[in-house]
Order: structure tokens, then sequence, then C-alpha cells
């Protein structure tokens, strides 16, 4: 049965080793073997472990998807959806919710299998995969809190200078997903489902960047 097809191509950097053409390339063939039309490819260069609320890219893909009903996602392997287990489940809850089937190749994995049912092993893995994440999180935050006591030994001072704030370009780089949906006109709590952050926050963007 032929699908609309997205594609979803994400590399930290320029000199990452597997490239947006590769992966690209991967899924176009699989896509021509599974007989699903391809309409649009995004590609993005940014770390995976950025918030959703910083991938513009991402945002707008699955936007894009959303809105024009597209049948399936297509994405070399999960870790392209993020690398913070939180964040991709935000993603995946998403895409469960609008309906949007994703599929990981590298896993050979999908949200929903060929009836529509939805896939169990999926929501396993990814709990899996947070429970690792979650054990090397505590081991950066050991290593960095050991760092930060011996730079204090030393003498050094942490933490910014007082009365530092951030400035309206950093929270516009930010949250450029967020201020991008404020203004062409999407609801807040819209906003903040899609973005992954607080209504507040995007309340206090709108008044911002909108108003």
């Amino acid at each position: 049965m032929n699908k609309t097809a997205v594609i979803y191509s994400r590399v930290s950097s320029l000199g990452e080793r597997q490239s947006n053409e590769r992966q690209i390339e991967d899924l176009k063939i699989l896509a021509k073997q599974k007989n699903h039309t391809i309409v649009k490819i995004y590609e993005e260069k940014i770390s995976g472990a950025k918030k959703n609320a910083e991938r513009p890219i991402l945002t707008e893909c699955l936007e894009y998807c959303i809105f024009n009903n597209v049948k399936i996602l297509l994405l070399s392997e999960l870790s392209r959806l993020g690398r913070d287990v939180d964040e991709v489940l935000k993603n995946v809850m998403l895409c469960k919710e609008h309906k949007l089937n994703v599929y990981f190749q590298k896993e050979n994995l999908s949200i929903f299998d060929d009836s529509g049912k939805e896939h169990p092993f999926l929501t396993i893995f990814i709990a899996i995969l947070g429970t690792v994440a979650q054990m090397e999180r505590e081991n950066i935050k050991f290593r960095l809190d050991s760092g930060r006591e011996l730079y204090k030994r030393g003498g050094g001072k942490l933490g910014r200078k007082t009365g530092y704030r951030k400035s309206k370009e950093e929270k516009a780089e930010q949250y450029a997903g967020v201020i991008k949906l404020l203004k062409r006109g999407y609801p807040v709590r819209n906003i903040a489902k899609i973005e992954g952050v607080g209504i507040f926050t995007v309340m206090r963007l709108k008044k911002e960047f909108c108003d």
C-alpha cells in the first residue's frame, strides 16, 4: 500500500562520519522498497542532546507531518530523534497522539505495526534506553561535581556573574521553534505540547517577541 512519507536526517556536526547524505540515501532506498512516496526531506546539523525547543528543523518536520496528515516519518535510528530520553518520549507521544507512524531503520522498529496497532516493543526499548541514559547522566554528574570541587579548592569561583540574564538574542536562538509557531498564529497550548515547554514560557515569549 502506497503511503506518503517524510525523511528526517540529523548529524551532530559537519565532521560527523555518518553524514546526512548517507542517511537520506539509505532511507530513500527503504521508502522505495516499502512503496512509500517521499513528499519532503529534512536535514538538521545539531546535537541530539539539545531539547526539542532548540531544534527548529525537527520542530518544522513534525509540524509538517502532523498538519499535512503524512502517514510515516522515516529516521535512520532512534538516536536521530534525540539522545535525551525524556525529549524522545515527548516526540514519540506527540506522534502517537496524532497517529503519525515513525519508523527507525537501524532498530527495525516503528510506533505502529502494519495493522495499525501500537508496537509494544518500542516502549520497552525506550524504557531500557532511558535506564542506561540515566546511569550515564549520573556518572557524568559525579565527574562534573568532582571537577567542580577540585576547581573550588584551587581557588576558582563558579556560577554566573551577579545580575546575569539571557539576552533577547540568546532566547531567540534557544526558543526558535516556539517563536516560529507563535508568529504563525498557533495556540499557546498547542505550541507548548509540540515544543515540550511550559505554557507560561510560551506566554512570556509571546509577550516579548510578538506583542
